[in-house]
């Protein structure tokens, strides 16, 4: 059965367009089969779906000669008189591919349609073969919403913002949040029936991480090193980058760190936040927060504290929305989420009257007066907060 992700609507609408659909994000979180739907609902069913990962598919783009893949193409079934529709699914394989998508496109009526794991690696093969040509689509595991979707949990989409605490709606669906809050948002891993499933999903989707896209997208020549720092770094949810530390703690050169968490952003394993500033002078510039693009697989390479656990999911959460940063003083102050640049937020496992105090009094200090408290738990006698599962 296949389950509507919030992305659909815009990537349909895009892929009817004469310009290449882009879809990148990191593996398993559902290109394969948003692809595979796109092409069953298209009109023009003279379409090709094409699996980079097939050695004799690479092939094809290897040709000089690209009059020569479109008769490749035609030898797998379409037609020469009717427009093309050809999909290539995890084409960053295929280096060769973007100039001869490029001169097809051109010379052709020919419509692609292809997915990547690598946001640097599309964006940058991209950016000159095919400037002005493409439109690139980020798919991320899914939100909490698209959770309940998949397990066919009707949910209320009122303003989280303006929402109250709602007893009845948290008693109905909070084991569901307990669930994606422990294991997170992979469809794979969502759909699992047991929770020794759930983990073994988990385990494999590491797995290939390291074996496939860091062999196939890094020039790194210790793979162990990198997974070795990928652990190091999920226990370190929620806290700055400290490039120096990190050098220390695994034997390396601080460049080389460097170079492993870019690459771990730009493959979406890990996104690190800035500091929300208005006044450089006083505030810590410098420092980025780390977080983990899903927190079911950082529970799997670290085992999280119920709080980083919390933190991770609601930062995920939160990111679908708006940027995000976080506020931080030389004082000790600090909040945990500035979204939007105007709403301060702040992560409570279970919230209580002085909390909110606190935030009120840090929001007034940087000239913020939109604030929220947010909970993962329900709190005995207090309800001016948010409960985190009201963000679907």
């Amino acid at each position: 059965m296949f389950y509507q992700r919030k992305i659909y609507k815009d990537l349909f609408s895009h892929a009817q367009t004469p310009f290449v659909t882009v879809l990148t994000g990191m593996r398993r979180t559902g290109k394969t089969t948003l692809l595979r739907q796109i092409l069953r609902d298209l009109p023009n069913k003279n379409a090709l779906y094409l699996d980079l990962e097939r050695p004799d598919n690479r092939e094809l783009f290897q040709q000089k000669n690209y009059e020569a893949i479109q008769e490749a193409f035609i030898s797998r079934g379409l037609s020469k008189a009717k427009p093309m529709v050809v999909a290539l699914d995890e084409m960053q394989l295929a280096p060769e591919s973007p100039s001869a998508i490029k001169y097809l496109s051109d010379h052709h009526p020919m419509k692609f349609i292809v997915t990547g794991s690598s946001s640097f690696y599309l964006k940058n093969l991209f950016s000159e073969s095919l400037a002005g040509r493409k439109k690139i689509f980020e798919l991320y595991p899914l939100d909490f919403g698209e959770f309940l979707t998949f397990k066919e949990i009707p949910f209320s989409q009122l303003d989280w913002q303006k929402k109250p605490f709602d007893r009845l709606e948290y008693n109905r669906i909070s084991s569901y949040y307990e669930e994606y809050v422990r294991f997170g948002g992979f469809p794979q891993v969502v759909l699992a029936s047991s929770e020794n499933e759930k983990r073994d999903f988990l385990s494999d989707i590491m797995s290939s991480y390291v074996n496939i896209d860091i062999r196939s997208l890094a020039d790194f020549s210790n793979e162990r090193n990198l997974y070795t720092f990928a652990k190091l770094l999920a226990g370190r949810v929620g806290s700055r980058v400290e490039y120096s530390k990190l050098s220390r703690l695994m034997g390396l050169s601080r460049p080389t760190i460097t170079n492993y968490i870019a690459f771990f952003e730009k493959t979406y394993l890990i996104h690190t936040i800035s500091v929300f500033t208005k006044n450089v002078d006083r505030e810590i510039v410098k420092s980025r927060k780390l977080y983990f693009c899903d927190t079911g697989l950082a529970n799997i390479l670290a085992e999280l504290s119920s709080g980083a656990q919390f933190e991770n999911t609601l930062y995920n959460q939160l990111a679908r929305k708006d940027l995000v940063q976080y506020y931080a003083l030389k004082s000790g102050q600090e909040i945990d989420f500035i979204l939007g640049g105007t709403l301060a937020i702040e992560a409570k496992e279970t919230p209580t009257h002085m909390d909110l105090a606190s935030l009120t009094r840090t929001s007034s200090t940087i000239g913020l007066p939109n604030f929220r408290l947010m909970g993962r738990h329900q709190s005995p006698k207090f309800t001016d907060y948010v409960w985190g599962g009201s963000i679907v």
